[in-house]
């Protein structure tokens, strides 16, 4: 149960982290007033639009999910922090998957699909790293 509190609140810092920096881009490169947030077709005739450093910030936003969604993740997590981080990663990873053939953004994109799991593999070993510190300072070792 533990387990699945710890992945829930994951996908939640995760989300939240991706959403402040989108916000973020969206003052830089505000959307059409007229834009539908519904129609797919319109997102991606807006995307077509926008200049490739458009496309800086959201790829700081999605691995900014994975990292601190894992992070939280492997955390809370009461056993096994590395597997928490790399499976909220994954997952972060298949909704970079969607979202990237949902709105056709520019090729050069996809290659930020391995980095998901790189940056979830870095905050799951922030987290092992902190346990193994903390086990090796509660037994007076210094």
């Amino acid at each position: 149960m533990k387990s699945t509190g710890a992945f829930i609140a994951g996908l939640v810092i995760g989300m939240a982290a991706n959403l402040i920096l989108i916000r973020i881009n969206m003052v830089f490169y505000p959307a059409p007033k007229r834009l539908d947030l519904q129609d797919q077709d319109a997102w991606r005739e807006y995307a077509a639009s926008l200049p490739p450093e458009a496309f800086l910030i959201p790829i700081l936003a999605h691995l900014a999910q994975a990292f601190f969604g894992g992070w939280t993740a492997a955390r809370l997590a009461p056993e096994a922090p590395m597997r928490m981080a790399l499976i909220l990663g994954g997952v972060s990873m298949v909704g970079g998957i969607m979202n990237l053939n949902n709105l056709s953004p520019p090729i050069w994109m996809w290659g930020e699909l391995p980095f998901y799991l790189i940056v979830a593999y870095a905050a799951g070993l922030l987290e092992q790293n902190r346990r193994a510190s903390g086990a090796t300072h509660e037994k007076g070792v210094e």
